[in-house]
């Protein structure tokens, strides 16, 4: 079980470095889910597991401290779990190819939502071009959703209406539950940007709801 709730599935052709991420995920679901900040590995652990050449202990401790939140971020993204688990696969693996060179520069965290805004943004432009040739198929008949689906549907609708850009900064903010300063190194812009984006998107989403009571 992987930190979305679902069973990773298990591919023959699978890496040893993917399945040992795959592995690690599922590990952590219920204990990263009841540690407290403190008691999660440190940002040091990581670097210096990395730093030694020792990939295997950078994955497992890298999935451990960051793994949750990564989940959150990509989930709020895309909106959808089977692409969600897959972008945060990538994004896990791209870290652990790119710690060595981590310059420390900002915050890991900020780093690794970087990465993992990227792995999504790309999975959303794939997404858009596969719409643009299924809309010029013949429409086909779709069953009648369930109540708790239109539910969920409706919240990823309030997010898709906020300008993308405000959208990626809340979802950094309160997803990855990063700083304004996190979300600023995160998109490449400074931190009193982050802070408007992110008051910018607030707003967009209470006028939202206050349209859909009225």
């Amino acid at each position: 079980m992987n930190i979305l709730g679902h069973e990773i599935p298990r591919d023959d052709h699978m890496g040893e470095e993917e399945a040992t991420v795959a592995a690690s995920i599922e590990q952590v679901t219920v204990s990263a889910a009841a540690a407290s900040p403190s008691q999660r590995p440190s940002d040091s652990d990581i670097l210096a597991a990395a730093c030694r050449g020792d990939r295997e202990a950078a994955a497992e401790l890298l999935v451990e401290a960051h793994a949750p939140a990564l989940g959150r971020v990509c989930l709020a993204l895309l909106g959808s779990q089977s692409e969600a688990e897959d972008a945060l696969q990538e994004t896990l693996l791209d870290a652990l190819e790119g710690l060595p060179g981590f310059r420390g520069e900002g915050s890991l965290r900020a780093w690794l939502a970087s990465i993992a805004r990227r792995r999504c943004a790309r999975r959303l432009e794939t997404r858009s071009r596969r719409r643009e040739v299924e809309a010029e198929l013949p429409p086909r008949e779709s069953p009648a959703s369930a109540e708790q689906l239109a539910l969920a549907r409706r919240a990823r609708r309030l997010l898709e209406d906020v300008k993308p850009t405000e959208r990626e900064a809340l979802v950094l903010r309160f997803g990855a539950e990063l700083s304004f300063r996190e979300v600023g190194e995160a998109c490449g812009i400074d931190e009193a940007a982050a802070r408007k984006r992110v008051s910018r998107g607030l707003s967009r989403l209470r006028d939202l709801l206050g349209e859909g009571k009225s």
